[in-house]
């Protein structure tokens, strides 16, 4: 029997879920981009020079309170007011971030109007249903889409490329992009060709391969430093993206800079409880764009406030 402890802090949960080793994908998967399934090992990239900019894209969102809002003719809906941010990092010479963006939302399903509070005005969003998994999907589709609009208004110049906290998603039309995946909840290798993941040394990455899904999208296991006391096979793996609208050979390119350019930034465990797979300046980006949410307790505060007045309780 061999034990391994996680190097993330368990208040994190793990970045390997059983499911991922055990469940297949229901996507079509295309092993054979790169090279053949017999073929398959890891690979190395030859030794080139990392981008000279990276600009590492990330957004956060919060619950600031529930709510429920009666109608006209008295009917009670539930809803939520919350919180999102996105903004960018940009990592050359030195590191600096460049864009930051927060907006709050009022999502309901009954009609919900602006709120205006002291900490800003939360925007109506309607949903066709008012279960929780509906109002936190319109909540996530909402913070993915100021990520791909802070991602599209930088100016990207020569030898650059952008990384994705997260699946490619929405900012597939942004490139040379990168989405960048810490966690495993999906098994998307049948077992012949996922054992070569834990084969992987720091630096390679395994054959690109082909998921097609609501979009079509190139894919790519990689691994990062870490810990020398780390155990478990799969410790600092990550997978990476790209948008299945480029070339095999494009993507391939990105698979290879995504060795070279991810390591120099990966987190230590005396740093960071999430390490290596927690990147420093997605980290440092997430705690920016919390900070600019403001507080949580001063938010749901002004929110009561806010709610108080709306209902007529204060002039």
């Amino acid at each position: 029997m061999k034990i391994a402890v996680e190097p993330w802090a368990p208040e994190y949960g793990s970045p390997l879920g059983a499911e991922a080793l055990e469940q297949p994908t229901s996507s079509v998967v295309d092993v054979e981009v790169e090279m053949t399934r017999g073929e398959w090992r890891p690979i190395a990239p030859e030794m080139q020079r990392p981008p000279r900019v990276v600009y590492f894209i990330d957004g956060v969102r919060r619950i600031d309170a529930r709510v429920w809002i009666t109608l006209e003719d008295g009917e009670t809906r539930p809803g939520i007011c919350a919180s999102f941010a996105a903004g960018v990092a940009r990592c050359g010479d030195s590191a600096e971030i460049c864009s930051t963006r927060v907006e709050r939302r009022l999502i309901a399903r009954a009609g919900p109007t602006d709120l205006r509070s002291s900490v800003g005005v939360y925007s109506p969003r309607a949903v066709q249903a008012d279960d929780v998994d509906s109002l936190m999907s319109a909540l996530q589709v909402d913070m993915r889409a100021i990520e791909a609009d802070v991602a599209r208004n930088i100016s990207l110049e020569e030898d650059a490329v952008v990384v994705f906290d997260g699946p490619i998603g929405s900012g597939r039309d942004v490139q040379p992009a990168i989405g960048y995946v810490k966690t495993h909840r999906v098994a998307y290798l049948e077992s012949d060709l996922s054992a070569v993941i834990p084969e992987l040394e720091v630096g390679q990455r395994t054959p690109i391969f082909l998921i097609g899904e609501q979009f079509t999208r190139y894919t790519w296991y990689a691994r990062l430093p870490m810990p020398s006391l780390a155990g478990n096979p799969w410790s600092g793996i990550i997978r990476c993206e790209a948008s299945g609208d480029m070339k095999s050979s494009t993507a391939a390119t990105l698979a290879d800079f995504s060795c070279t350019a991810l390591p120099r930034f990966a987190a230590e465990p005396h740093k960071d409880p999430r390490a290596p797979q927690n990147l420093y300046p997605i980290a440092a980006l997430e705690r920016e764009l919390q900070r600019r949410m403001g507080h949580r307790r001063y938010v749901e505060r002004e929110l009561r406030v806010a709610g108080w007045r709306h209902s007529g309780g204060l002039s």
